[in-house]
This record gives structure tokens, C-alpha cells and sequence, in this order.
């Protein structure tokens, strides 16, 4: 399987996060691959956008990998689910793109037991329930999107992507109506439909 080429990740971010649909994301767990098709992505603009972690260029423990290069692995925790995204834009101005949802690709039988036997369709129409269906922890901050053993892959080209506000950011001011959301039209493992 050939991993992403690392020039990939050197695009504007809101066409990186457009572009990111349909590409793969393989974990490699225990000599096992996990794989899914990116079908839901959200952009976080930095210092300017209300609803980024590094609003205002704020710059913590956290968020310090967000002023990286572009393709690093940026994990964070939320409640007790880790979220994952892929660190966007120019090196120093802190923008990223969270994986909202992929679809099952290959590893189904784990996937089945890290989601505790839900029905195919919950295991992995979320951002924290991807992660736990593809057995990815906090150890990857600060990864490579390019490098064994969690990592993007070319995928398949999707014919129709839908853009939409993001999810679950209504403290935001009039960042929650930006269109930053992107995700494969009618798949059925998309977060939310709207």
C-alpha cells in the first residue's frame, strides 16, 4: 500500500480538507491492518477562526504541533473519546483538519470488537468513534501522516462532496456558520446528515 506523498499535505487548507475525501487511513495494530475511507472532514483556520483550539494563536502543550509542518498527526481528548486530525497550512500558522468519519474498509472483525459488537454503521460515523473502531490513541501526536505505522493512503476518487457548517461548535460566534465542513455526498457513515 503506498503511503501519501508528503507534498500532498502543501495545499491550502480548506482544498486539503476537500481532498482528504476518500483517501485512506490505515492503522497497522498488531501486525493487523485497520483501514478506512475518509467520507467527513472539518477545517480549523487558526488564529483567525473562533472555533480552532489555536484561536488567537494560542499556544499550549496542546496545540503546539499545530504550528508544525503540514502532515503532522494532531490527537487531542475530548470526554473520553481522541480525536485526530491532520495539521494543514504553512508551517507556524496553526491550522487543522479533523477526520470526522470514514467508512469500513478492511479489519472489520477488530473494528467489531473495539466497537463493542454496534452495528456495522456506528462504528465509525464519528471522530471519537473512529478512533476507538481503528484502535488509535494519543501516542501518535506529533506523528507523520506519512510513516508506518498510522498513515494515509491514495483512496478512491468520490464523485460528489457536500460542504456544510462544522459540528458541535455553537460558542463560537459567526465561526459556526463557516463553511469548513466537507463530506462524500449520501454515505451512510457521514456524522450527521443535514
Amino acid at each position: 500500500m503506498e503511503l501519501i506523498d508528503p507534498t500532498f499535505f502543501h495545499q491550502p487548507t480548506l482544498e486539503l480538507a476537500r481532498n482528504l475525501i476518500g483517501k485512506y487511513i490505515v492503522h497497522e495494530h498488531n501486525c493487523e491492518l485497520l483501514k478506512g475511507k475518509i467520507v467527513e472532514t472539518e477545517a480549523y483556520m487558526g488564529a483567525e477562526d473562533r472555533a480552532a483550539h489555536s484561536f488567537g494563536n494560542r499556544r499550549t502543550k496542546r496545540t503546539e504541533v499545530m504550528f508544525g509542518e503540514p502532515g503532522l498527526i494532531y490527537t487531542y481528548q475530548m470526554h473520553t473519546h481522541t480525536l485526530i486530525n491532520v495539521v494543514a497550512g504553512v508551517e507556524g500558522i496553526p491550522n487543522a483538519i479533523l477526520i470526522r468519519a470514514v467508512e469500513p474498509i478492511e479489519g472489520f472483525e477488530r473494528m467489531k470488537e473495539f466497537r463493542n459488537n454496534l452495528p456495522m454503521k456506528q462504528w465509525t460515523n464519528g471522530p471519537g468513534k473512529l478512533t476507538k473502531a481503528l484502535g488509535i490513541t494519543m501516542e501518535y501526536y506529533g506523528k507523520k501522516w506519512t510513516e508506518e505505522p498510522l498513515y494515509i493512503t491514495e483512496g478512491v476518487e468520490v464523485h460528489s462532496i457536500s460542504t456544510g457548517p462544522r459540528i458541535g461548535i455553537e460558542n463560537s460566534g459567526e465561526a459556526v456558520h463557516y463553511p469548513y465542513r466537507f463530506w462524500e455526498t449520501d454515505n451512510p457513515y457521514v456524522s450527521k446528515m443535514r
